[in-house]
């Protein structure tokens, strides 16, 4: 795999979630990547172990004490050999430890920081999480909760993506810079297809195109994705049907499993497949 960030140095002390992706990505891009933990650890190894552990996989792990002086000062002789700087705590936490942006760039002009916060400027300092995110967004139908973590992954996406964008800046020589990654803006850009009405209610992805939407089988349920043309085409002759409607669709995948779909759909090179439930 090409390693395009072989020579650069990576300092995290993002906890959680998407500082952590954001820090195995750029890992996987070749950075080197030192990861510093409070003493107490990063609060997600109780939460979900197997995860945390793989995402620190082939980093190094240093416990620092940053509300000492000793851990602060350890910290920046870190930081003096650090090409960028990764955090996930709110700006006024960083402020009180010695680490807001005009302190940094004085110390280290070469080192970029990138700030993962959950709301942007003036709101930086609000708490917030995955969950009220995709709340405020109508991402969510309850009581159920959502499957996945929308925002933190989102971000994590933006983060990676803006990381790279600071180093480049540098390899440029140009002098290093901060720059902010809000998850309330992750989860916006994740929620545009709910804004513009094509999967929500009748939307065109949302249930009101036949080729397009979940059936229930003899055994499971499939997705049928058969958007394009040529799609369309393929599933309405080879289910032999005079159109394709949701009555129609819903009758024929009666007639067969889950799995016995799942297999034919391959066969004819068509996008169905079961659903993991």
């Amino acid at each position: 795999m090409y390693k395009p960030l072989a020579n650069i140095k990576v300092l995290t002390l993002a906890l959680n979630i998407p500082g952590p992706l954001v820090a195995k990505r750029l890992q996987e891009l070749g950075a080197s990547v030192i990861k510093v933990e409070p003493p107490q650890g990063d609060p997600f190894q109780q939460y979900c172990f197997g995860w945390y552990q793989e995402m620190k996989a082939g980093q190094e792990l240093k416990c620092i004490d940053l509300k000492s002086s000793e851990g602060i000062d350890e910290l920046h002789s870190l930081l003096a050999n650090t090409d960028l700087l990764l955090t996930a705590q709110r700006p006024a936490a960083l402020d009180r430890l010695g680490l807001d942006w005009k302190n940094l760039s004085t110390r280290h002009p070469k080192l970029n920081h990138l700030a993962i916060v959950g709301y942007p400027h003036p709101l930086q300092n609000h708490a917030g999480h995955d969950l009220t995110y995709q709340a405020s967004l109508g991402l969510i139908e309850p009581p159920q909760m959502p499957k996945t973590l929308i925002a933190d992954l989102a971000g994590a996406g933006q983060a990676a993506c803006q990381a790279l964008a600071l180093l480049m800046g540098s390899l440029a020589g140009q002098a290093g810079q901060q720059a902010f990654i809000a998850l309330s803006d992750a989860a916006e850009y994740m929620a545009q297809p709910v804004k513009w009405g094509i999967t929500t209610g009748n939307g065109l992805l949302g249930g009101a195109l036949p080729e397009y939407a979940l059936y229930e089988t003899q055994s499971g349920w499939v997705a049928i994705a058969a958007i394009e043309p040529h799609f369309k085409k393929r599933l309405k002759e080879a289910l032999e049907l005079d159109e394709l409607s949701k009555p129609a669709l819903s009758l024929k995948m009666k007639q067969r499993s889950a799995d016995e779909w799942a297999r034919w759909a391959n066969e004819l090179d068509i996008p169905l497949l079961k659903l993991k439930i």
